[in-house]
């Protein structure tokens, strides 16, 4: 007999989970995000294995292949093996895939998988796959809700998903609470969306070596926003929050730090995102790291026309944006290193 956690939850099925849900991370053989055209190249390459695949630029993608397992009579590992030996013959690119039942769980064994590597979360297998997995692991969970879930002792995956639906609720609010239940049992209510508006846009920099120079971090960090508020508004496009990951030197050789904070309000405005990306960067305390690669991620991406923009009186404020609006056209008739910082020229 099978049983739901909570009566009434529309999650459940009697029908076989197959991990027919593939989340996809690139990476260029010696290190690097693929570019634009290799990335383009590499949907290609899957869209012709399923039509159902999802864009997560600029190093990502989630393909459902469930119809493609039985056209082809391959299982999930045999069909991901595909992908990667043509990705690599074909564009020089390795992949870490992820394999399960949905996109949220799909996602979160990508990150548990080396590159060349497949992660399968078999189908059922949800809940000993999350079980031990920290809060923020858990897709959705910033810093600051791991932070207060800790304070009441919900430090994993598994303690969360113990949890009785109303606790959570109080702890966290009716909505978020009722998300984070679902979610650490499993469930998820999105599907693989094909030519989907991406929920997310990300920039990388790597260093030759290992950088300790603090200094020369911050000004990769201001390239990274100047490259992605400039791209966000010429799509006319907003963010609500800003993720910085920082990949360093340690004893078992590299590892990556990532954290997430939110704006004060969405804003494609770059000096608003180099302020918080440069609070990120701070909050890491990596006085001493040798860091080899920064990447940014933009996240919350909305349409800018439906963000509210609180009005200033501050000139200054008013007049950087209106110096970026003539560097965009600049940028845009003559190039994206027409116009840039002085800090970024030196």
């Amino acid at each position: 007999m099978s049983t739901a956690p909570e009566p009434g939850d529309r999650g459940t099925s009697t029908a076989p989970k197959v991990p027919g849900i593939l989340s996809l991370r690139f990476r260029k053989v010696g290190g690097g995000l693929p570019d634009s055209a290799g990335f383009e190249g590499l949907l290609a390459l899957l869209g012709a294995l399923t039509p159902v695949v999802e864009a997560a630029p600029p190093d990502g993608a989630l393909a459902d292949v469930r119809g493609a397992l039985r056209y082809f009579g391959l299982d999930v590992r045999g069909l991901a093996s595909v992908i990667r030996i043509r990705a690599l013959a074909l564009h020089g690119v390795d992949c870490a895939v992820g394999a399960a039942e949905n996109p949220m769980l799909a996602r979160m064994a990508a990150r548990r998988a080396a590159p060349g590597t497949t992660f399968v979360v078999p189908g059922g297998g949800a809940a000993e796959f999350l079980a031990d997995r920290p809060a923020a692991a858990l897709d959705g969970v910033g810093a600051a809700t791991a932070r207060t879930l800790c304070a009441y002792g919900l430090d994993s995956v598994g303690r969360i998903a113990a949890a009785p639906l109303g606790t959570l609720q109080r702890i966290t609010g009716v909505r978020t609470g009722r998300e984070l239940w679902e979610r650490a049992h499993g469930i998820d209510r999105t599907a693989v969306l094909p030519g989907a508006a991406a929920r997310s846009i990300a920039a990388e920099r790597s260093f030759p070596r290992d950088e300790l120079d603090r200094e020369r971090q911050r000004r990769a960090l201001m390239s990274l926003t100047e490259e992605l508020g400039a791209r966000m508004r010429g799509d006319g496009q907003v963010c609500r929050g800003l993720a910085v990951g920082v990949r360093y030197a340690d004893r078992t050789g590299y590892s990556t730090l990532t954290r997430s904070r939110t704006l004060r309000e969405p804003t494609a405005h770059s000096a608003a995102l180099t302020a918080l990306a440069y609070r990120i960067h701070d909050s890491f305390a990596l006085q001493r790291a040798r860091v080899r690669g920064i990447t940014l991620r933009a996240e919350g991406l909305m349409d800018g026309e439906r963000a509210a923009h609180q009005l200033s009186f501050d000139p200054v404020d008013e007049r950087a944006r209106r110096i970026e609006a003539v560097a965009d056209r600049l940028r845009d008739r003559f190039g994206p290193r027409a116009v840039m910082p002085g800090r970024l020229a030196a």
